[in-house]
C-alpha cells in the first residue's frame, strides 16, 4: 500500500528501486507518498500531438488493450507481430534470465515491465520509467491486484535518469524513442545505465519506401514522431559501444537488440 493508502508497487519492490538511485533522488524517493515512486514536479515538455495524449486521464484506460495493440497494427501492417509476440521479441533481444535486473523506459501502464517479471523470477527486479502521473498510476494498481513483488515503478525524466551507472542488466525501451524530444540522448541514458555486457532491446519507427521523404518534416512535427532512417538507430548503438546488434523491420517499424561491450 502507498502512504495516501491507495494500492500501489510492494514495499520490497520500492526498497529495491530506491536502492539503484543515484543520492539526490533516494532523497526525494523517499518522500514519495504515491502508489509509484515519484522522482517529478511537473512532466516534461512534450514534443506534440502523440505525447500530449499519453498524458491525458483517458488513454491510460484503453491503453494497453485498444489504443496501443491498434496504433502498433497500423504501424507494423497486418502480418506485423502482435503485443504478445513483441513481449516475445522483447524478452529474447534481452535474453532475460533469473536475477536480471531490467529498465522497461517509458513503461505507460507497465504492461510490458509486468510481463518481464516472471523471466526475471523473485531474485530479479523490473523498473518502469515514465513522466506519464496517470499510466503509472494505472499500473502501479494492476501490479498490486496481480500481486507482483518485483516491479518498481519510477516517474522520471528519460533524458536525465535517475539511475546510478550500470545499474541493470537489460533495458528496453519499445514504441517510445521516436517520441522523446533528442532520442540519442536519451540512448545515451540508456547506454549509462546499461552495466558492460548488458542488452538492449528497441521497438521504434523506420522510415521505407512507403514514407516519402517530402512528407517527413511535416509528419514530425505535426505528430511529434521521429522517422528514423533505415539504419541511424544501428549505427547510433555501434558508436556507442554495442555489438551483436539485431534489426527486424515490420511496416514503418523497426526491432533493434544489441549488447554492450564489456571492453
Amino acid at each position: 500500500m502507498s502512504a495516501d493508502g491507495g494500492q500501489g508497487i510492494s514495499g520490497a519492490a520500492r526498497r529495491r528501486t530506491i536502492e539503484l538511485l543515484d543520492e539526490p533522488n533516494r532523497c526525494l524517493a523517499e518522500s514519495s507518498d504515491a502508489p509509484y515512486i515519484d522522482l517529478l514536479e511537473s512532466a516534461p515538455d512534450s514534443t506534440g500531438l502523440t505525447q500530449d495524449l499519453m498524458l491525458t486521464a483517458w488513454v491510460p484506460m484503453v491503453y494497453e488493450r485498444w489504443w496501443r495493440p491498434a496504433l502498433g497494427r497500423l504501424a507494423k501492417g497486418i502480418t506485423g507481430p502482435g503485443m504478445d509476440e513483441e513481449m516475445r521479441i522483447a524478452r529474447l533481444l534481452m535474453g532475460l534470465s533469473h536475477g536480471d535486473t531490467v529498465l522497461d523506459v517509458a513503461c505507460g501502464p507497465g504492461n510490458f515491465s509486468r510481463a518481464f517479471t516472471p523471466a526475471v523470477a523473485a531474485d530479479g527486479l523490473v523498473v518502469g520509467l515514465d513522466a506519464s502521473e496517470t499510466m503509472l498510476r494505472r499500473g502501479a494498481a494492476d501490479t498490486a491486484t496481480a500481486g507482483i513483488e518485483n516491479l518498481g515503478l519510477v516517474r522520471g525524466n528519460v533524458m536525465a535518469m535517475p539511475f546510478t551507472d550500470g545499474s541493470f542488466d537489460a533495458v528496453c525501451c519499445f514504441a517510445a524513442l521516436h517520441l522523446f524530444p533528442e532520442p540519442f540522448d536519451a540512448l545515451n541514458e540508456m547506454t549509462r545505465v546499461l552495466a558492460p555486457g548488458g542488452r538492449i532491446a528497441l521497438m521504434t519507427s523506420v522510415r521505407r519506401q512507403i514514407a516519402v521523404s517530402p512528407a517527413k518534416p511535416l509528419f514530425e512535427r505535426a505528430s511529434g514522431m521521429r522517422l528514423f532512417e533505415p539504419e541511424e538507430v544501428v549505427a547510433a548503438l555501434q558508436m556507442r559501444g554495442f555489438g551483436e546488434v539485431h534489426q527486424r523491420l515490420s511496416g514503418m517499424v523497426q526491432f533493434v537488440g544489441a549488447r554492450l561491450k564489456s571492453d
